[in-house]
């Protein structure tokens, strides 16, 4: 198989839902009904048609959430819950989205076993019809309000979530980014509740009190979906270089974020984009392969369209299908084309499968 891109972050559904933007439509067809009129979460980046363009053959699609208590508001156009049964609310129509986009788009499957991963995987084979190709979508709950209590995680569970991240800011789980604090009671029985069912702890977002605890709890498999080196961004929405080693020594893998705010301690909204290039990405990617001391621990997760858009990526990304030049950048830096191929996919493949039933 030729190599494909695993995105471990995108808020489809929210986009959907709040933006109108169907995932189902390409980037022209949104930016073209967008061109006259305001749009609050930035020029348009994702769609299917072009993820597809971009061999993005797997996408990790969450299911987000955002508490009124935010201190850092994601927009000021969407809802924001009050109490955990408007987080639940919010989140049931989020995961009837992406159940009804899958019932009618044969290019789109939810992936909730093993064997649904191959069946998409197969599509990509060499000599498979590119016109047959799949999109698999996991789901990905980010912030565990909507999780009504703790032993509530398995019926989200049946209906196919299979990744949690307990915070965005804090949640009753967890402290969060902006709103330190470590696990709750009823955060340490979550995870208890999740690693029974073998689903996959989300770090990112996760305040590092709570982080380590976690770390240090959950026995399970574990990743941060969509973080990039502190270093490059020092506030505590990233990770320091203790948190990376942390995470690569349980076998972890982090997915790095192309967003210019998190690349640059100096880069704002507003600022040219080239301020930023797209040979920032390859360096936080080597960063944590230097930290690591291995490509088995770092992937993509875009966040693409996630409250930011085109006006706040690297200058070099116009779409989606962009993110392939990975591909070609790391092999330019001297990347094996075994480290490339686990840095664009491989790695994330590698805890999915082991966390997938059959």
């Amino acid at each position: 198989m030729s190599i494909i891109i695993l995105d471990a972050h995108q808020d489809l559904a929210y986009n959907a839902l709040y933006f109108g933007r169907d995932y189902r439509h390409s980037v022209g067809a949104t930016r073209a009904r967008e061109a006259s009129g305001v749009r609050p979460n930035g020029t348009a980046t994702v769609g299917l048609p072009n993820a597809l363009l971009g061999r993005v053959a797997i996408t990790f699609a969450t299911i987000f959430t955002e508490p009124a208590t935010s201190p850092n508001p994601l927009s000021t156009h969407t809802p924001r819950y009050k109490t955990p049964q408007e987080a639940h609310r919010h989140a049931m129509a989020q995961l009837d989205y992406y159940n009804r986009i899958a019932d009618e788009t044969p290019q789109i499957r939810l992936i909730k076993s093993a064997k649904d991963l191959d069946a998409v995987l197969a599509t990509w084979d060499d000599g498979a019809p590119a016109h047959a190709r799949l999109a698999g979508l996991v789901l990905l709950m980010e912030n565990g309000d909507p999780i009504l209590e703790p032993k509530q995680f398995e019926a989200w569970y049946e209906r196919g979530v299979r990744l949690v991240g307990p915070a965005w800011a804090a949640s009753r789980y967890s402290g969060g980014t902006a709103q330190p604090g470590g696990l709750t009671t009823d955060g340490r029985r979550l995870l208890d509740v999740m690693m029974g069912l073998n689903a996959i702890l989300d770090l990112s977002h996760m305040a590092e009190e709570a982080f380590y605890e976690a770390i240090d709890q959950y026995s399970g498999i574990v990743i941060a979906s969509h973080s990039n080196p502190r270093r490059y961004r020092n506030t505590d929405r990233h990770l320091s270089d203790d948190m990376i080693r942390r995470l690569a020594e349980r076998d972890g893998v982090m997915g790095i974020v192309p967003y210019n705010y998190f690349l640059s301690e100096t880069w704002r909204s507003g600022d040219r984009r080239s301020d930023v290039p797209f040979s920032r990405v390859i360096d936080a990617i080597d960063t944590v392969c230097q930290l690591t001391g291995s490509a088995a621990h770092v992937g993509l997760g875009t966040d693409f369209d996630g409250g930011f858009g085109l006006e706040n990526i690297p200058a070099g990304l116009d779409t989606i299908t962009d993110v392939y030049q990975v591909v070609d950048a790391l092999t330019e830096r001297g990347y094996s084309v075994a480290d490339v191929e686990a840095i664009a996919s491989g790695n994330f493949l590698r805890l999915l499968r082991a966390a997938l039933p059959a």
